[in-house]
C-alpha cells in the first residue's frame, strides 16, 4: 500500500508520520512538497506519486486570522481537499482528512453527533465544512475525522502559549464558557491508523473522552506542570477575539467506537502523557 501524507509538518501529521510507515510506503511531503495553495500543483503531485491512501494533516488553522483571509483559507480548507477528493476517486483510492468542532453553532445542550446539522460561525468554521461537502460529493472513498482543541508539545497550540504564560505571569484570564475536549494530537494519530487498518470508511467524531472548558484545560496545565500563577476564569465577551467560537463544541464519540472500536483516552490522562514526554525530552 502507498500513501501520501500531506501536512508532515503539522500537530497531527508529524504523529502520523512514523505510524503511517508501518502501514507500507509512506511519501510524506511538508508545504514545499505538496502546496495545498496551489490546486494545479496539488494535482499533478497526487497523479505523480498514484497513492492507494492520501491522508491530508494540512490545514489553515489560523481561526481569528480567517476572518480577514477568507480566500486563503477557503482555498486550502475547501478547495484544496475537493481537488485531493477528486484525484482519490479517480484512483480509487481513500482519502482520509481531518475537520473540527468548530463546523458547530454550539447552542446545543449535548454532544453533537454526526447526524447533526452543521451552522459554522467563524470563516475557519465554514471553510472546512466546504472541504467535508467536497469531498463527500466527489463520489471518492473518504475517512472524515472532526476533532477539537487540538495540541501537542509541538508547534503553536493552547498548551505550549499556556505553558509559557504560566511561566512568565503571575495570573492568567481564562474562559471559561466554552465547553470542548483538549485532544492530543498523538491520540488522534493512533487512533487514523487503527481506523485505516480495520477498513472503516465515513464521517465521525474523533476527540478525547470527557470535556471541560478553556479555563479548566489551562489549570489542568498549570497543575500537571506544576505551575503556580491564579487562573482566573473570564468570559468570552471579556476577551474579544475576530472568530466567534462556539459555547459547546463536545463532539459525541459513539459512531467511530461502534465502527472502528476506537476507544479515546480521557482529555486529562492525555494531557498528562504529553507533558511527561516533554518532561523527559528536556531531561
Amino acid at each position: 500500500m502507498k500513501i501520501l501524507l500531506a501536512g508532515r509538518n503539522g500537530q497531527v501529521g508529524w504523529e502520523l508520520e512514523p505510524r503511517l510507515a508501518r502501514l507500507g510506503e509512506l511519501v510524506a511531503l511538508d508545504r514545499s512538497g505538496l502546496d495545498l495553495g496551489d490546486p494545479g500543483a496539488v494535482r499533478s503531485r497526487v497523479r505523480e506519486l498514484r497513492p492507494d491512501v492520501i491522508v491530508n494533516a494540512a490545514a489553515y488553522t489560523a481561526v481569528d486570522r480567517a476572518e480577514s483571509e477568507p480566500g486563503l483559507a477557503f482555498a486550502i480548507n475547501a478547495a484544496a481537499p475537493g481537488v485531493l477528493a477528486d484525484e482519490a476517486k479517480r484512483l480509487g483510492a481513500l482519502l482520509v482528512h481531518y475537520s473540527t468542532d468548530y463546523v458547530f453553532d454550539g447552542t446545543k445542550a449535548a454532544p453533537y453527533t454526526e447526524s447533526d446539522e452543521p451552522n459554522p460561525l467563524s470563516v475557519y468554521g465554514r471553510s472546512k465544512l466546504a472541504g467535508e461537502r467536497a469531498i463527500r460529493a466527489s463520489g471518492c472513498r473518504y475517512l472524515i475525522l472532526r476533532t477539537s482543541w487540538v495540541y501537542a508539545g509541538r508547534g503553536r497550540n493552547f498548551l505550549l502559549t499556556m505553558l509559557r504564560l504560566g511561566a512568565e505571569r503571575p495570573e492568567l484570564r481564562v474562559v471559561d464558557d466554552q465547553h470542548g475536549a483538549p485532544t492530543w494530537a498523538r491520540d488522534i494519530a493512533e487512533a487514523t491508523v487503527t481506523l485505516l487498518e480495520r477498513s472503516v470508511e465515513g464521517l465521525f467524531h474523533l476527540t478525547a473522552a470527557g470535556e471541560t472548558t478553556w479555563h479548566g484545560f489551562a489549570g489542568a496545565i498549570m497543575r500537571l506542570a506544576g505551575l503556580t500563577p491564579v487562573v482566573r476564569a473570564i468570559r468570552s465577551d471579556e476577551y474579544p477575539v475576530a472568530a466567534r467560537r462556539p459555547a459547546n463544541s463536545v463532539l459525541d464519540n459513539a459512531q467511530v467506537r461502534a465502527a472502528g472500536g476506537v476507544v479515546m483516552p480521557a482529555w486529562e490522562e492525555s494531557l498528562g502523557r504529553c507533558l511527561a514526554e516533554a518532561r523527559r525530552t528536556q531531561d
